[in-house]
Protein backbone atom coordinates (compact mmCIF):
# COMPACT_ATOMS: atom_id res chain seq x y z
CA UNK A 1 0.00 0.00 0.00
CA UNK A 2 1.41 3.39 -1.03
CA UNK A 3 1.07 6.14 1.53
CA UNK A 4 1.74 9.73 0.47
CA UNK A 5 2.09 12.75 2.74
CA UNK A 6 0.99 16.15 1.45
CA UNK A 7 2.78 19.06 3.13
CA UNK A 8 1.97 22.77 2.89
CA UNK A 9 4.47 24.96 4.74
CA UNK A 10 3.66 28.58 5.45
CA UNK A 11 5.93 31.13 7.10
CA UNK A 12 4.86 29.94 10.57
CA UNK A 13 2.75 26.86 9.89
CA UNK A 14 2.83 23.34 8.51
CA UNK A 15 -0.37 21.73 7.25
CA UNK A 16 -0.40 18.03 6.42
CA UNK A 17 -2.53 15.17 5.15
CA UNK A 18 -1.54 11.52 4.88
CA UNK A 19 -3.25 9.55 2.11
CA UNK A 20 -3.63 5.86 1.54
CA UNK A 21 -3.50 6.03 -2.24
CA UNK A 22 -5.14 2.66 -2.93
CA UNK A 23 -8.50 4.25 -2.20
CA UNK A 24 -7.37 7.91 -1.82
CA UNK A 25 -8.44 7.83 1.83
CA UNK A 26 -7.18 10.54 4.20
CA UNK A 27 -5.66 8.61 7.11
CA UNK A 28 -4.72 11.64 9.17
CA UNK A 29 -4.53 15.42 8.82
CA UNK A 30 -3.62 18.41 10.89
CA UNK A 31 -1.56 21.53 11.32
CA UNK A 32 1.30 22.96 13.34
CA UNK A 33 0.62 26.67 13.93
CA UNK A 34 2.79 29.45 15.38
CA UNK A 35 6.09 27.80 14.47
CA UNK A 36 8.89 29.84 16.02
CA UNK A 37 6.97 30.50 19.24
CA UNK A 38 6.94 28.91 22.69
CA UNK A 39 3.17 28.43 22.46
CA UNK A 40 2.91 26.73 19.07
CA UNK A 41 -0.29 24.73 18.52
CA UNK A 42 -0.29 21.19 17.14
CA UNK A 43 -3.58 19.68 15.96
CA UNK A 44 -3.96 16.17 14.55
CA UNK A 45 -7.06 14.29 13.40
CA UNK A 46 -7.09 10.48 13.13
CA UNK A 47 -9.48 7.59 13.71
CA UNK A 48 -12.36 10.01 14.19
CA UNK A 49 -10.52 11.85 16.96
CA UNK A 50 -9.05 15.34 17.17
CA UNK A 51 -6.20 16.17 19.53
CA UNK A 52 -4.65 19.59 20.19
CA UNK A 53 -1.70 20.56 22.34
CA UNK A 54 0.42 23.65 22.92
CA UNK A 55 4.21 23.39 23.02
CA UNK A 56 7.43 25.01 21.85
CA UNK A 57 8.20 24.49 18.14
CA UNK A 58 11.26 26.63 17.29
CA UNK A 59 11.56 25.80 13.57
CA UNK A 60 10.02 23.79 10.75
CA UNK A 61 12.55 21.04 11.49
CA UNK A 62 10.95 20.53 14.91
CA UNK A 63 7.50 20.74 13.32
CA UNK A 64 8.32 17.90 10.93
CA UNK A 65 9.83 15.87 13.79
CA UNK A 66 6.70 16.50 15.90
CA UNK A 67 4.46 15.31 13.08
CA UNK A 68 6.47 12.15 12.39
CA UNK A 69 6.78 11.27 16.09
CA UNK A 70 3.00 11.49 16.43
CA UNK A 71 2.44 9.28 13.39
CA UNK A 72 4.53 6.59 15.08
CA UNK A 73 3.38 7.13 18.68
CA UNK A 74 -0.29 6.92 17.70
CA UNK A 75 0.37 3.93 15.41
CA UNK A 76 -1.02 5.77 12.42
CA UNK A 77 1.98 4.18 10.72
CA UNK A 78 4.18 1.49 12.22
CA UNK A 79 7.23 2.67 10.31
CA UNK A 80 8.07 5.82 8.38
CA UNK A 81 9.10 3.53 5.54
CA UNK A 82 5.38 3.13 4.84
CA UNK A 83 5.37 6.73 3.54
CA UNK A 84 6.70 6.37 0.02
CA UNK A 85 6.22 9.93 -1.16
CA UNK A 86 5.84 13.51 0.05
CA UNK A 87 4.06 16.07 -2.09
CA UNK A 88 4.80 19.72 -1.32
CA UNK A 89 2.62 22.67 -2.23
CA UNK A 90 4.77 25.51 -3.60
CA UNK A 91 3.21 28.91 -4.29
CA UNK A 92 5.56 30.33 -6.92
CA UNK A 93 7.08 28.32 -9.76
CA UNK A 94 7.55 31.22 -12.15
CA UNK A 95 7.81 30.30 -15.81
CA UNK A 96 9.95 27.27 -15.00
CA UNK A 97 7.21 24.80 -14.12
CA UNK A 98 4.00 24.00 -15.98
CA UNK A 99 3.38 20.78 -14.05
CA UNK A 100 4.36 19.01 -10.83
CA UNK A 101 7.94 17.71 -10.67
CA UNK A 102 10.19 15.49 -8.61
CA UNK A 103 12.33 17.64 -6.33
CA UNK A 104 16.07 17.67 -6.91
CA UNK A 105 18.81 20.23 -6.37
CA UNK A 106 17.90 22.11 -9.56
CA UNK A 107 14.24 22.37 -8.56
CA UNK A 108 15.22 23.63 -5.10
CA UNK A 109 17.54 26.19 -6.68
CA UNK A 110 14.71 27.52 -8.85
CA UNK A 111 12.31 27.71 -5.89
CA UNK A 112 14.99 29.70 -4.06
CA UNK A 113 15.56 31.97 -7.07
CA UNK A 114 11.85 32.80 -7.08
CA UNK A 115 11.72 33.82 -3.39
CA UNK A 116 11.46 37.55 -4.33
CA UNK A 117 8.14 36.79 -6.09
CA UNK A 118 6.72 35.04 -3.00
CA UNK A 119 9.02 35.91 -0.07
CA UNK A 120 6.85 34.58 2.74
CA UNK A 121 5.87 31.40 0.93
CA UNK A 122 8.77 30.05 -1.13
CA UNK A 123 11.29 30.43 1.69
CA UNK A 124 9.01 28.46 4.00
CA UNK A 125 8.43 25.79 1.35
CA UNK A 126 12.18 25.28 1.02
CA UNK A 127 12.59 24.92 4.78
CA UNK A 128 9.82 22.32 4.83
CA UNK A 129 11.26 20.44 1.85
CA UNK A 130 14.70 20.26 3.43
CA UNK A 131 13.28 19.23 6.81
CA UNK A 132 11.30 16.38 5.23
CA UNK A 133 14.29 15.25 3.16
CA UNK A 134 16.40 15.13 6.30
CA UNK A 135 13.78 13.23 8.29
CA UNK A 136 12.74 10.79 5.54
CA UNK A 137 15.61 10.51 3.06
CA UNK A 138 14.18 7.40 1.39
CA UNK A 139 10.83 8.97 0.48
CA UNK A 140 10.48 10.56 -2.93
CA UNK A 141 9.51 14.25 -2.85
CA UNK A 142 7.54 16.25 -5.38
CA UNK A 143 6.51 19.88 -5.79
CA UNK A 144 3.14 21.07 -7.06
CA UNK A 145 3.12 24.76 -7.97
CA UNK A 146 0.17 27.14 -7.57
CA UNK A 147 1.34 28.92 -10.71
CA UNK A 148 1.77 25.85 -12.96
CA UNK A 149 -1.83 25.60 -14.21
CA UNK A 150 -1.68 29.19 -15.44
CA UNK A 151 1.33 28.63 -17.70
CA UNK A 152 -1.09 27.98 -20.58
CA UNK A 153 -2.26 31.62 -20.58
CA UNK A 154 -1.54 33.42 -23.87
CA UNK A 155 0.98 36.26 -23.68
CA UNK A 156 -1.73 38.87 -24.23
CA UNK A 157 -3.20 37.80 -20.88
CA UNK A 158 -0.01 37.74 -18.80
CA UNK A 159 2.26 40.49 -20.16
CA UNK A 160 1.92 43.83 -18.38
CA UNK A 161 1.85 46.98 -20.59
CA UNK A 162 5.09 48.35 -19.14
CA UNK A 163 8.52 48.46 -20.87
CA UNK A 164 9.04 44.94 -22.22
CA UNK A 165 12.51 44.54 -20.74
CA UNK A 166 10.99 44.34 -17.26
CA UNK A 167 9.50 41.04 -18.41
CA UNK A 168 12.52 39.72 -20.29
CA UNK A 169 15.13 40.85 -17.77
CA UNK A 170 13.27 40.68 -14.46
CA UNK A 171 10.43 38.16 -15.02
CA UNK A 172 7.74 40.72 -14.17
CA UNK A 173 4.46 39.31 -15.51
CA UNK A 174 1.18 37.84 -14.35
CA UNK A 175 1.65 34.41 -12.77
CA UNK A 176 -1.64 33.92 -10.95
CA UNK A 177 -2.22 31.66 -7.96
CA UNK A 178 -4.68 29.03 -6.66
CA UNK A 179 -3.81 27.07 -9.80
CA UNK A 180 -4.16 23.65 -8.16
CA UNK A 181 -7.65 24.55 -6.94
CA UNK A 182 -8.66 26.03 -10.29
CA UNK A 183 -7.42 22.87 -12.03
CA UNK A 184 -9.31 20.51 -9.71
CA UNK A 185 -12.58 22.44 -9.78
CA UNK A 186 -12.52 23.05 -13.54
CA UNK A 187 -11.87 19.36 -14.21
CA UNK A 188 -14.77 18.32 -11.95
CA UNK A 189 -16.95 20.88 -13.72
CA UNK A 190 -16.02 19.48 -17.13
CA UNK A 191 -16.93 16.01 -15.83
CA UNK A 192 -20.36 17.31 -14.85
CA UNK A 193 -20.73 18.81 -18.32
CA UNK A 194 -20.15 15.36 -19.83
CA UNK A 195 -16.56 15.85 -21.08
CA UNK A 196 -17.44 17.93 -24.16
CA UNK A 197 -14.75 18.42 -26.80
CA UNK A 198 -14.80 22.16 -26.13
CA UNK A 199 -15.76 23.89 -22.89
CA UNK A 200 -15.61 27.33 -21.32
CA UNK A 201 -15.69 27.44 -17.52
CA UNK A 202 -15.24 30.23 -14.97
CA UNK A 203 -14.01 29.12 -11.55
CA UNK A 204 -14.59 31.45 -8.59
CA UNK A 205 -12.18 30.52 -5.78
CA UNK A 206 -13.53 32.77 -3.04
CA UNK A 207 -11.92 32.58 0.38
CA UNK A 208 -9.69 34.82 2.49
CA UNK A 209 -7.63 34.87 -0.69
CA UNK A 210 -9.81 35.05 -3.77
CA UNK A 211 -9.25 34.64 -7.48
CA UNK A 212 -11.16 33.81 -10.63
CA UNK A 213 -9.97 31.77 -13.58
CA UNK A 214 -11.25 31.54 -17.14
CA UNK A 215 -10.70 27.95 -18.26
CA UNK A 216 -10.88 27.20 -21.98
CA UNK A 217 -10.94 23.53 -23.02
CA UNK A 218 -9.55 22.53 -19.63
CA UNK A 219 -6.63 25.00 -19.70
CA UNK A 220 -6.16 28.29 -17.88
CA UNK A 221 -6.85 31.14 -20.28
CA UNK A 222 -6.79 34.03 -17.81
CA UNK A 223 -6.79 34.57 -14.06
CA UNK A 224 -7.30 37.51 -11.74
CA UNK A 225 -4.22 37.37 -9.50
CA UNK A 226 -1.04 38.81 -10.96
CA UNK A 227 2.69 38.95 -10.24
CA UNK A 228 1.64 38.24 -6.67
CA UNK A 229 -1.66 37.30 -4.98
CA UNK A 230 -2.36 41.01 -4.32
CA UNK A 231 -4.05 41.63 -7.69
CA UNK A 232 -7.57 40.85 -8.82
CA UNK A 233 -10.75 40.94 -6.77
CA UNK A 234 -11.14 42.39 -3.29
CA UNK A 235 -10.19 39.86 -0.61
CA UNK A 236 -10.20 39.45 3.15
CA UNK A 237 -7.33 41.87 3.79
CA UNK A 238 -5.94 42.42 0.27
CA UNK A 239 -7.14 45.32 -1.87
CA UNK A 240 -7.12 43.58 -5.25
CA UNK A 241 -6.80 45.75 -8.35
CA UNK A 242 -5.96 49.37 -7.58
CA UNK A 243 -4.61 52.42 -9.41
CA UNK A 244 -0.82 52.13 -9.10
CA UNK A 245 -0.53 55.88 -8.56
CA UNK A 246 -2.13 55.42 -5.14
CA UNK A 247 1.26 54.08 -4.01
CA UNK A 248 3.08 57.21 -5.16
CA UNK A 249 0.41 59.42 -3.57
CA UNK A 250 0.79 57.68 -0.19
CA UNK A 251 4.55 57.94 -0.44
CA UNK A 252 4.61 61.63 -1.39
CA UNK A 253 1.75 62.97 0.72
CA UNK A 254 1.50 60.65 3.71
CA UNK A 255 5.22 59.85 3.78
CA UNK A 256 4.60 56.11 3.98
CA UNK A 257 7.43 53.78 3.03
CA UNK A 258 6.97 51.26 0.24
CA UNK A 259 7.18 48.50 2.83
CA UNK A 260 4.41 50.09 4.92
CA UNK A 261 2.25 50.65 1.84
CA UNK A 262 2.68 47.05 0.70
CA UNK A 263 1.85 45.79 4.17
CA UNK A 264 -1.27 47.97 4.25
CA UNK A 265 -2.46 46.79 0.81
CA UNK A 266 -1.90 43.13 1.76
CA UNK A 267 -2.95 43.00 5.39
CA UNK A 268 -5.15 46.00 6.22
CA UNK A 269 -7.29 46.44 3.12
CA UNK A 270 -10.07 44.44 1.47
CA UNK A 271 -13.08 43.55 3.60
CA UNK A 272 -11.18 44.57 6.74
CA UNK A 273 -10.11 47.93 5.40
CA UNK A 274 -13.50 49.00 4.09
CA UNK A 275 -15.69 47.57 6.86
CA UNK A 276 -13.38 48.40 9.76
CA UNK A 277 -14.87 45.30 11.38
CA UNK A 278 -13.11 42.18 10.15
CA UNK A 279 -11.60 40.42 7.17
CA UNK A 280 -13.94 37.46 7.78
CA UNK A 281 -17.03 37.65 5.57
CA UNK A 282 -19.16 36.10 8.33
CA UNK A 283 -18.30 38.93 10.72
CA UNK A 284 -18.82 41.56 8.04
CA UNK A 285 -22.26 40.08 7.20
CA UNK A 286 -23.26 40.11 10.87
CA UNK A 287 -22.25 43.77 11.17
CA UNK A 288 -24.11 44.65 7.97
CA UNK A 289 -27.25 42.94 9.30
CA UNK A 290 -27.01 45.17 12.37
CA UNK A 291 -26.98 48.27 10.18
CA UNK A 292 -23.25 48.96 9.85
CA UNK A 293 -23.04 50.99 6.63
CA UNK A 294 -19.32 50.39 6.07
CA UNK A 295 -19.88 46.66 6.37
CA UNK A 296 -22.67 46.90 3.80
CA UNK A 297 -20.36 48.84 1.50
CA UNK A 298 -17.60 46.24 1.88
CA UNK A 299 -20.00 43.50 0.80
CA UNK A 300 -21.24 45.60 -2.13
CA UNK A 301 -17.68 46.17 -3.36
CA UNK A 302 -16.79 42.48 -3.03
CA UNK A 303 -19.86 41.43 -5.01
CA UNK A 304 -19.20 44.11 -7.65
CA UNK A 305 -15.56 43.12 -8.13
CA UNK A 306 -16.34 39.41 -8.53
CA UNK A 307 -19.24 40.12 -10.87
CA UNK A 308 -17.02 42.40 -12.97
CA UNK A 309 -14.47 39.62 -13.45
CA UNK A 310 -17.17 37.12 -14.39
CA UNK A 311 -18.38 39.59 -17.03
CA UNK A 312 -14.84 40.21 -18.26
CA UNK A 313 -14.12 36.51 -18.64
CA UNK A 314 -17.48 35.87 -20.30
CA UNK A 315 -16.45 38.33 -23.02
CA UNK A 316 -12.95 36.87 -23.34
CA UNK A 317 -14.23 33.29 -23.63
CA UNK A 318 -17.03 34.24 -26.03
CA UNK A 319 -19.53 32.09 -24.15
CA UNK A 320 -19.64 30.28 -20.82
CA UNK A 321 -20.89 26.76 -20.24
CA UNK A 322 -20.54 26.79 -16.46
CA UNK A 323 -19.53 28.86 -13.45
CA UNK A 324 -18.27 27.01 -10.38
CA UNK A 325 -17.86 28.33 -6.85
CA UNK A 326 -15.28 26.95 -4.42
CA UNK A 327 -13.21 27.72 -1.27
CA UNK A 328 -14.42 29.05 2.08
CA UNK A 329 -16.83 31.74 0.93
CA UNK A 330 -17.60 30.14 -2.42
CA UNK A 331 -18.59 26.84 -0.82
CA UNK A 332 -20.23 27.99 2.41
CA UNK A 333 -21.94 31.35 1.80
CA UNK A 334 -25.06 30.82 -0.34
CA UNK A 335 -26.08 34.46 0.12
CA UNK A 336 -22.80 35.61 -1.45
CA UNK A 337 -23.30 33.27 -4.42
CA UNK A 338 -26.85 34.55 -4.83
CA UNK A 339 -25.82 38.22 -4.85
CA UNK A 340 -23.02 37.58 -7.36
CA UNK A 341 -25.27 35.57 -9.65
CA UNK A 342 -28.01 38.19 -9.44
CA UNK A 343 -25.45 40.83 -10.43
CA UNK A 344 -24.61 38.96 -13.65
CA UNK A 345 -27.83 37.02 -14.08
CA UNK A 346 -29.70 39.29 -16.46
CA UNK A 347 -26.69 39.75 -18.74
CA UNK A 348 -25.77 36.05 -18.82
CA UNK A 349 -29.22 34.50 -18.58
CA UNK A 350 -28.52 32.80 -15.26
CA UNK A 351 -31.42 31.48 -13.18
CA UNK A 352 -30.68 30.20 -9.67
CA UNK A 353 -32.33 27.20 -8.02
CA UNK A 354 -32.71 28.81 -4.59
CA UNK A 355 -33.34 25.53 -2.76
CA UNK A 356 -30.22 23.86 -4.22
CA UNK A 357 -28.17 26.97 -3.51
CA UNK A 358 -29.28 27.44 0.09
CA UNK A 359 -30.03 23.93 1.31
CA UNK A 360 -27.93 21.56 -0.77
CA UNK A 361 -24.72 19.93 0.42
CA UNK A 362 -21.41 19.14 -1.24
CA UNK A 363 -20.90 19.09 -4.99
CA UNK A 364 -24.08 20.14 -6.73
CA UNK A 365 -25.78 22.06 -9.51
CA UNK A 366 -27.40 25.25 -8.17
CA UNK A 367 -28.82 26.68 -11.40
CA UNK A 368 -32.34 26.05 -12.63
CA UNK A 369 -33.03 23.96 -15.78
CA UNK A 370 -33.87 27.08 -17.79
CA UNK A 371 -30.58 28.81 -16.92
CA UNK A 372 -28.41 29.52 -19.98
CA UNK A 373 -25.28 28.92 -17.88
CA UNK A 374 -24.94 26.01 -15.48
CA UNK A 375 -23.72 26.96 -11.99
CA UNK A 376 -22.05 24.53 -9.60
CA UNK A 377 -20.71 24.43 -6.08
CA UNK A 378 -17.61 22.22 -6.02
CA UNK A 379 -15.53 21.95 -2.82
CA UNK A 380 -11.88 22.15 -3.79
CA UNK A 381 -9.38 19.41 -2.98
CA UNK A 382 -5.88 20.68 -3.69
CA UNK A 383 -4.30 18.06 -1.43
CA UNK A 384 -5.74 15.21 -3.49
CA UNK A 385 -4.33 16.75 -6.68
CA UNK A 386 -0.89 16.98 -5.05
CA UNK A 387 -1.09 13.37 -3.80
CA UNK A 388 -2.17 12.07 -7.20
CA UNK A 389 0.65 13.95 -8.91
CA UNK A 390 3.18 12.58 -6.42
CA UNK A 391 1.94 9.03 -6.98
CA UNK A 392 2.26 9.42 -10.75
CA UNK A 393 5.65 11.14 -10.72
CA UNK A 394 7.15 8.69 -8.23
CA UNK A 395 5.58 5.74 -10.07
CA UNK A 396 4.04 4.35 -6.89
CA UNK A 397 1.81 1.37 -7.52
CA UNK A 398 -0.29 -0.15 -4.75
Amino acid sequence: MAKIMVVNCGSSSLKFQLFEMDNEEVITSGIVERIGYEDAIFTIKYNGKKETKTLSVPTHNEAVALLLDNLLDKHIVESLDEIKGIGHRVVQGGSYFDSSVRIDDDVKAKIEELIPLAPLHNQAHLIGINACMKAMPEAGETATFDTAFHQTMPAKNYIYPIPYEYYTDHKIRKYGAHGTSHYYVSQRTIEYLGHPEHSNVIVCHLGAGASLCAVKDGKSYNTSMGLTPLAGVMMSTRCGDIDASVIDYLDENLHMSIKDITNMLNKKSGLLGVSGVSGDMRDVKAAADEGNERAKLAIDIFIRRVADYIGKYFVQLGKVDAISFTAGIGENAPWVRKLILEAVGQALGIVIDDDANENGKGERLISAPESKVKVYVIPTNEELVIARDAKKILNLIG
